[in-house]
């Protein structure tokens, strides 16, 4: 067996590794790397989803079956207390009774003390009755003119209300002091027409005051108490015709008022009026519906049309909507050109400018 000797270079020492020198290992060159092209991916192929299945109508489970809805009534007026309710009833029953007693004693029909006394207290009973039940309502917190109200009829309300009006039109008449005309754009008078017709009536009431004055005057009571009532009816004549006077027709920015005396007072608003006629009649039907005839001398000579209705006044009774008034002016011709020129300025007016969008 050859034994193989490990080649030692010269001077080398015992446990020193060789140091062979190893020739360098030459290594093949890389090929130059070209552009590197990607494979192309196969196309996608669509997705088709799958259809759902169409969904089944949900039936409701039957409930129990609704009730139908109540109407609603409207409130029921407030129920005036017992107390009020008496006092009404022994008013309705005193006053005429003291009427009557007054003219059995204007007739020199003797009575006894005894009557004459307890109508006179239940008379003054009735007048204190009605003062602490006032302050009562008052108290709990109703104003004077609803007080008022719970204790006067509205029919007797309004009667007086009148009464008081037409003599406060005779002093407006003598100061030329007239009712609401301060802020008006336009006024037209309507009482001319109307003036020799009261003003002879206001004539014959003071021949008859006369003649009754002359046939009563043996009896010096009768006399007095009718001679009142004489002069009263002279000034309530007056009043009528101060009251017409007084309170003429006014146009108002966009508010036409017509008014008869004192018991008329309709307020009309221009974009309500549909038409304006200047027509003269003689003949009106007082039962019409829907209409309102301002007669002033049994004519009128303004004759307007409404879109909508408005609330006219009763004497007694509630309002009722009118959509056609027939009313009078001294000037017609002026009543009418004002009255169309202020309508079509209300309908011709620019819509107010909706101004700039918000900004978000």
């Amino acid at each position: 067996m050859t034994d193989l000797a490990e080649t030692r270079p010269a001077g080398a020492r015992d446990g020193e590794p060789s140091t062979a020198s190893a020739e360098p290992l030459e290594t093949a060159p890389e090929p130059a790397a070209g552009p590197v092209t990607p494979a192309p991916e196969p196309a996608a192929e669509p997705v088709t989803p799958a259809p759902e299945p169409a969904a089944e109508p949900v039936t409701p489970a039957p409930g129990p079956a609704a009730e139908p809805a109540e109407p609603v009534e409207p409130p029921a007026p407030p129920v005036r207390s017992r107390a009020v309710r008496l006092l009404r009833l022994v008013a309705y029953v005193a006053l005429p009774a003291e009427l009557v007693l007054f003219v059995v004693l204007l007739g020199g029909v003797p009575i006894p003390r005894g009557v004459f006394a307890v109508s006179e207290v239940v008379l003054l009973a009735l007048l204190l009755a009605e003062g602490l039940t006032y302050l009562r309502l008052r108290r709990r917190g109703l104003s004077r003119r609803a007080a008022v109200a719970e204790l006067v009829p509205e029919s007797v309300l309004r009667i007086m209300g009148h009464e008081l009006r037409i003599m406060a039109s005779l002093g407006r008449w003598v100061a030329r002091r007239p009712v609401d005309v301060a802020d008006a754009d336009a006024v037209f008078p309507h009482a001319r027409d109307q003036a020799a017709l009261m003003y002879g009536f206001a004539f014959v009431c003071l021949v008859e005051s006369a003649g009754m004055s002359y046939l009563l005057a043996d009896w010096p009571v009768v006399h007095a108490i009718v001679l009142v009532l004489d002069v009263y009816t002279v000034l309530f004549v007056l009043g009528l015709q101060a009251a017409a006077v007084t309170r003429p027709h006014t146009l108002t920015g966009d508010v036409l008022r017509l008014r008869q005396a004192a018991h008329v007072d309709v307020s009309v608003p221009l974009d309500r009026i549909a038409s304006v006629r200047h027509e003269l009649l003689f003949t009106h039907d007082k039962k019409a519906e829907g209409e309102l005839n301002l007669a002033v001398g049994s004519q009128t000579s303004v004759t307007v049309e409404l879109t909508e209705p408005v609330d006219a006044p009763r004497f007694f009774g509630a309002s009722r909507p009118v959509r056609l008034i027939r009313c009078h002016a001294d000037d017609a011709r002026a009543l009418y050109r004002a009255l169309d020129e202020a309508v079509t300025r209300v309908r011709t007016a620019p819509s107010p400018s909706p101004g700039p969008p918000p900004r978000a």
